[in-house]
C-alpha cells in the first residue's frame, strides 16, 4: 500500500469584527470559481465557509469519473463514491482544531447518482446538462467565526517545514485581501426587480393525473408513498451571488450555499439534513408534513396544532420515519440506532414541517461514502419502499431530475461529512433559473392539495429570481 501524505491544518485567526460572510466572499472569490457555505442556525452552526479556485475537482457523468488533480487528468469508469474514497486514501489528516471543515470535497451530488448503485431505467432527458456530481477539492478556507468575530485561514499542508512555509505564503496573500479597501456592494437589489414568469415543465391538468396515478399504484400495494415533483424555469440575467443574497434574507435556513462551477451555479437555502458524520456519530434529520406559515403567532400556533392532528401528514411523517432508521441500521452498529426527537414541528420562513431526529454509531467496517451511499436519495424526496418509487418517478416526472432531490455539503478530509437534501434550491445556468419542488403522495392525498403544497415550497425561491403565475 503507497504511503499516505500526512497534512495538518495551519490557522491563522485575525480579526473579522468589520467583515460579514458576504463582503469576504465579494473581496476573496467574486466571480471566481469557489463557494460559501453558510447557516442561519448559529446555535449549532458557528462556522461559514469560503474558498475560491479549487486545486481540483472530482466530476462524474454517467459511470465516467473524471479526477482533475493540479496538473494531472485521470478518467475512471466506475462508481464516484468509490473514486472520491481513493483518492482520500492518499492523505491522512490530523484535525486538532475544533473547525468541522479544513478541507477536502464540497459540491453537489445528483438525484440520479442513485443510478451507480440500483438498476434504475435512464428514461427521462437531461434537458439541463450538469455532471451527476461536481466536487471542488480545497486545501485553502476561509472560515468566519460568529462567535467570536474572528476570520480564521486555514492552510492544510504537509507536516514539515516546506509545509509551514506554504501555509505562512497563503496567510499573507488572504490577509492583503482582507484588509483591502474596496467597494465592493456593487449593483445589488433587496427586492427581485425580474417580472419574468416561472414557466413549468408540468401544468395543473398534469400534475394532478400524475398523482392520480401515483395513488393507484398505492391502492395496487406497489408503494406506500412516493414523491412526485414539478420543474420551473426563469430567464434572469442577474448575478447569480446577488439571488443568493436575496434568498438567504428572505429564506433563512440551516443550510444556506452559493456554488460557482464556471459554467453553472447553485443558490439554496435547504432546511434539511439527509447525514451528518462527527467522530463515528452519525445523524438524519427526515422532514415531512408541511403547512405554509401564519400571518402571526397566534395563526402560527393554530397551523401548527392542525398539521400535527392530520393524520394523513402524521402517517407520512412516521413512513420516512421508519424509511431513515432502516437507511441508518445499514451502517450503524447493531442497537446503536435511536430515535431522539419525533415529531416537532419547526418553523421557517414561509413554510412549517414536522421534524424528527434519527441517530446511530457508524459501524467499524463502514465509513462516510456508505453513510452517504445509504442515505442518498433521501426518503423524503424519494418514497417508500425507495426503488419502486423511484421507478414511478421515473415514469410519471418529465426530466431527469439532476440537482434536486440530490445532496449538497462536503466530505471532510478529516472523515467528517456534512450533507444536507438539495431542495429549496436553484440553479442557474445559461441565462436560466431552475427551480423543483415536490408533494408526498399517500393513499388518501388529494391531488389540489398536493398541487399546491409544491407552489408553496417553491414561492420563497420564486420570489428572488422572478414572479410565479397565480
Amino acid at each position: 500500500m503507497k504511503e499516505r501524505t500526512i497534512l495538518i491544518p495551519y490557522t491563522k485567526k485575525i480579526s473579522g469584527d468589520t467583515e460579514t460572510p458576504i463582503t469576504l466572499f465579494q473581496k476573496i472569490v467574486g466571480n471566481k470559481v469557489g463557494f460559501l457555505l453558510e447557516t442561519s442556525d448559529l446555535e449549532n452552526g458557528r462556522y461559514s465557509f469560503i474558498s475560491r479556485n479549487p486545486y481540483g475537482k472530482i466530476i462524474c457523468r454517467g459511470n465516467e469519473v473524471t479526477v482533475l488533480d493540479r496538473d494531472n487528468e485521470k478518467k475512471v469508469i466506475g462508481k464516484v463514491m468509490d473514486v472520491v474514497r481513493e483518492y482520500f486514501d492518499a492523505y491522512q489528516v490530523d484535525n486538532d482544531t475544533n473547525i468541522p471543515l479544513i478541507g477536502g470535497a464540497v459540491g453537489n451530488i445528483a438525484y440520479d447518482i442513485i443510478r451507480q448503485y440500483e438498476k434504475l431505467e435512464d428514461i427521462n432527458e437531461d434537458k439541463v446538462q450538469t455532471p451527476d456530481t461536481e466536487l471542488m477539492l480545497v486545501d485553502e478556507l476561509l472560515v468566519f467565526d460568529h462567535f467570536h468575530n474572528e476570520i480564521i485561514i486555514v492552510a492544510l499542508k504537509e507536516n514539515n517545514e516546506k509545509g509551514k512555509e506554504e501555509a505562512e505564503k497563503v496567510f499573507a496573500v488572504y490577509e492583503e485581501e482582507i484588509y483591502m479597501d474596496s467597494n465592493i456592494q456593487g449593483n445589488y437589489s433587496r427586492e427581485c426587480e425580474n417580472l419574468n414568469l416561472a414557466e413549468s415543465n408540468t401544468t395543473k391538468e398534469e400534475f394532478i393525473n400524475m398523482v392520480e396515478k401515483a395513488k393507484q399504484y398505492i391502492y395496487e400495494g406497489d408503494i406506500f408513498q412516493v414523491v412526485l415533483s414539478q420543474r420551473w424555469k426563469i430567464k434572469t440575467e442577474e448575478n447569480p451571488f446577488n439571488i443568493y443574497r436575496r434568498l438567504r434574507r428572505l429564506n433563512p435556513s440551516p443550510y444556506l450555499y452559493y456554488f460557482n462551477f464556471g459554467e453553472y451555479q447553485i443558490v439554496g437555502s435547504s432546511p434539511e439534513m439527509l447525514v451528518e458524520l462527527k467522530e463515528n456519530n452519525v445523524e438524519t434529520c427526515p422532514i415531512a408534513g408541511t403547512r405554509k406559515r401564519g400571518e402571526n403567532q397566534e395563526e402560527d400556533l393554530f397551523l401548527a396544532e392542525d398539521l400535527l392532528s392530520d393524520e394523513k401528514e402524521k402517517a407520512e411523517h412516521v413512513m420516512l420515519v421508519d424509511l431513515a432508521r432502516n437507511d441508518m441500521g445499514r451502517i450503524a452498529e447493531i442497537g446503536s440506532v435511536n430515535v431522539s426527537s419525533f415529531m416537532k414541528v419547526k418553523n421557517f420562513s414561509h413554510v412549517m414541517h414536522i421534524v424528527s431526529l434519527v441517530e446511530g454509531k457508524l459501524g467499524k467496517e463502514y465509513d462516510e461514502f456508505d453513510a452517504l451511499s445509504s442515505f442518498l436519495p433521501a426518503g423524503t424526496l424519494s418514497g417508500a419502499p425507495k426503488i419502486r418509487a423511484m421507478e414511478i418517478i421515473d415514469e410519471l416526472e418529465k426530466e431527469k431530475r439532476g440537482f434536486y432531490g440530490g445532496s449538497t455539503g462536503y466530505f471532510g478530509f478529516d472523515g467528517n461529512m456534512n450533507m444536507c437534501i438539495t431542495i429549496r434550491t436553484m440553479m442557474t445556468k445559461d441565462g436560466f433559473a431552475y427551480l423543483q419542488a415536490g408533494a408526498g403522495i399517500v393513499a388518501d392525498s388529494d391531488p389540489e392539495a398536493e398541487y399546491e403544497e409544491t407552489r408553496n415550497k417553491i414561492n420563497a425561491l420564486v420570489k428572488v429570481v422572478g414572479r410565479l403565475e397565480k
